[in-house]
């Protein structure tokens, strides 16, 4: 049976309104006593529905963010509990993404439409059988509510005296009813609440908070006793800067403020419509005396399960590793942002991709991706080409860049590899396939993918002082992922049952053609450790074991010229350390990791960070910044090390998918004294651990049943284990 949403119409209140946010009512009697009740729901712009004055569901920035030309997710609630005999509803609507002004520089009207709208359907079922569904249309009641502006980058604006008048009827909006779809994704919900650390005054004489730990969600707060009619207002910032004050410059244009008009009395405020990023609020005006007991914090993200776990001997590690975790719950509302503070706030493809596979193991992302790659292959072009950005807001010109639009085959692959759905590899199986034709059919000839539209190692440490993008070679990067992507294509087909010789031909001539046109006397034509990184780590050059050789020792000897540090960016630090130690050298991987030097992992930890940067120097070590126009203090890209945790360190690592059959190669550190890692996989929760015991390691196993494990130990044979819990022990070696 069609769900009744279908048979509703979209409505909104007076575009001449805009920005106030409407309210919507509809009064309704039951006939009888009735056996289920159930609202479906859905908008262009954010929702909120509250039956008889209570809250329905317990998720916000809803029905989240999608294609809006084809794609509008609706959900469903049970109302039952919430019904009386006489009842009313009351949908407040919000701009959200689909109203809300666009990025500053690029898209500065609204993203989609200035008016948004909202729909829903309420079904009754009776207990004597009969059906009776109460559907928007004209007849439903609609007033300006007390959310007087709303936007996903500037915040909210509310007045706490106002009273909604309903004393207009709604306005029926324009929109193909067949693209809304069932909930998809994960819904955004609230996961935790932090409380105030500490109340600051700075060097200018500002009240600022300090939650201690960056996040993105809402701030709440209590006023005690207002008088009524005062203003209170509070921004957000991520940082103070070097000499204490309140710094947000790197916000760009996007307000993240939040302007609230009192009532008299007690009161309470949570914005309805927007999130923020931020780990300090300033009180800007403030009606009465602060008292931090007044003030929390609440952090939003999608709903996924946490599933990785990881935890060692060395607490400046732990640190990271923690801010890896806070990095992917603050970016994961909804869709995969790169950040969640300054006007930007977008699906960036690259940015997923790298991460996709550290996301997977920190978390259940299947149903968080599943969502999101549909809207990719929705946005797809015709000719096979893609956005840099899901869902797309830039011109249409602005797509196809390597290791961006890459996305559509690694992120399938990953989490086919992850969780053995082989339904939703073969759904992406056409966008994956249109890609590597598209990259097919650009000039070059076939087998080499020239295109000039690429943002090559993105923030790469290689170039001059203030760069945004790395030396190295934009065409070289773009074949190794032309390569790349071929290969997981085969894969692909072999994984379904399909022919895939077609694929494996046309990766191995690929090849072929990359060592023609990049390799030059034994050498790469970029001399980066980028270059090498990809060139290794994608088994370019594999089959020339000389070369491959040559290639290891010069990318050892361009991280040891460097002071053992790095100078990779998006594309190639993702893969540095596991490219070390594929080749034999996680004793360099090590000292990457535990480098305290600028540019490193640790580097930010000491500097005082709780999330991941996006710039290796986003803060100097005279804490002057590096940049306010591309300076985000919450990005996860460079959080994707946390896979090499799972991998290297535990030596977790699948070897089919959904870790039926897996491998536990753990490569000890005597500096970290001791790790664990648990993993819950489908096949069952995973859980390996070592730690050093005078010149022994002891390891300790967990294997779930019907799984089997490929132990590799170092002084050890290789042993095959089954379910169950196992202890070996090991001399240490270093």
């Amino acid at each position: 049976m069609k769900c009744p949403i279908y048979s509703a119409k979209f409505i909104s209140g007076d575009p001449k309104w805009v920005p106030v946010c409407s309210n919507f009512k509809k009064s309704f009697v039951l006939g009888g006593k009735i056996k289920s009740a159930t609202l479906y729901i859905s908008a262009l712009g954010i929702f909120e529905a509250f039956i008889n004055g209570k809250r329905v569901g317990e998720d916000y920035m809803t029905p989240g963010w999608t294609n809006y030309k084809k794609r509008v997710q609706y959900f469903e609630y049970d109302i039952k509990e919430l019904l009386e005999g006489e009842n009313e509803i009351v949908i407040g609507l919000g701009n959200g993404w689909y109203s809300s002004r666009g990025i500053n520089c690029r898209h500065p009207r609204p993203m989609y439409n200035p008016c948004p709208a909202m729909i829903c359907a309420i079904s009754l079922t009776y207990e004597n059988g009969e059906v009776e569904n109460i559907l928007t249309d004209e007849s439903w009641l609609v007033g300006r509510s007390g959310v007087t502006f709303s936007s996903i980058y500037d915040g909210e604006t509310f007045d706490g005296g106002t009273r909604v008048e309903y004393n207009d009827n709604a306005k029926l909006y324009e929109y193909p009813i067949d693209n809304l779809i069932p909930l998809e994704g994960e819904p955004t919900r609230e996961i935790e609440e932090l409380r105030v650390k500490e109340v600051i005054t700075t060097p200018k004489g500002e009240t600022v908070l300090d939650f201690g730990q960056n996040l993105t969600g809402v701030m709440e707060f209590v006023i005690k006793n207002a008088v009524g009619g005062e203003t209170v207002k509070i921004e957000c910032a991520e940082i103070l800067d070097k000499d204490g004050n309140f710094y947000n410059d790197n916000y760009r244009s996007a307000k993240s403020c939040v302007t609230y008009t009192t009532k008299k009395g007690w009161q309470v405020y949570k914005p309805h419509y927007t999130f923020f990023g931020f780990r300090y609020l300033k009180l800007v005006d403030w009606c009465e005396e602060v008292d931090a007991d007044c003030f929390r914090a609440i952090s939003l993200h999608s709903n996924m399960k946490r599933t990785g776990y990881f935890k060692c001997g060395y607490e400046k590690i732990n640190r990271l590793y923690s801010n890896v975790i806070w990095g992917q719950r603050d970016n994961f509302l909804d869709i995969p942002t790169d950040c969640p503070q300054r006007d930007e706030r977008l699906g960036w493809t690259g940015d997923a991709q790298v991460f996709c596979r550290t996301a997977s193991l920190n978390f259940d992302t299947e149903k968080f991706f599943t969502k999101w790659l549909r809207c990719m292959a929705s946005e797809q072009c015709e000719d096979g080409g893609l956005p840099f950005i899901i869902p797309q807001v830039f011109s249409p010109e602005d797509k196809n860049s390597a290791a961006w639009s890459d996305a559509s085959c690694i992120i399938p692959w990953e989490l086919y590899k992850a969780y053995g759905n082989k339904a939703l590899l073969r759904e992406h199986l056409p966008m994956m396939k249109k890609w590597v034709g598209y990259m097919y059919s650009r000039p070059g000839g076939r087998y080499l993918y020239l295109d000039n539209n690429h943002y090559g190692d993105w923030l790469a440490m290689d170039a001059e002082e203030g760069s945004l993008t790395g030396i190295t070679d934009k065409d070289l990067i773009a074949n190794a992922y032309y390569y790349y992507d071929v290969v997981i294509l085969a894969q692909a087909h072999r994984a379904l049952g399909l022919k895939a010789e077609k694929y494996e031909r046309m990766a191995t001539r690929i090849r072929s053609a990359f060592q023609k046109r990049f390799i030059k006397r034994g050498k790469l034509v970029s001399d980066t450790q980028t270059a090498y990184v990809l060139a290794l780590h994608f088994g370019l050059v594999d089959n020339l074991p000389n070369i491959k050789e040559r290639f290891v020792d010069h990318l050892i000897e361009l991280i040891e010229n460097n002071g053992n540090r790095l100078t990779t960016g998006f594309v190639g630090t993702p893969y540095l350390l596991d490219t070390l130690t594929e080749n034999g050298r996680a004793d360099k991987a090590y000292t990457l990791l535990y480098q305290e030097a600028f540019p490193s992992w640790l580097f930010s930890v000491n500097m005082g960070a709780t999330t991941i940067w996006e710039h290796w120097d986003g803060i100097r070590e005279d804490g002057s910044v590096w940049s306010t126009s591309m300076n985000s203090y919450n990005h996860y890209a460079y959080g994707s090390v946390a896979s090499w945790f799972y991998g290297t360190i535990l030596g977790i690592k699948p070897l089919e998918p959904a870790y039926r059959s897996f491998e536990l190669s753990p490569i000890p550190s005597r500096k970290m004294r001791s790790a664990k890692a648990r993993l819950e996989t489908r096949s069952g929760v995973i859980v390996s651990e070592w730690e050093y015991v005078g010149d022994d390691i002891r390891y300790s196993f967990n294997i779930p049943e019907g799984t089997v494990a490929i132990v590799k130990l170092h002084g050890h044979e290789e042993e095959k284990l089954c379910g169950g819990l196992y202890t070996r022990w090991t001399k240490a070696v270093d």
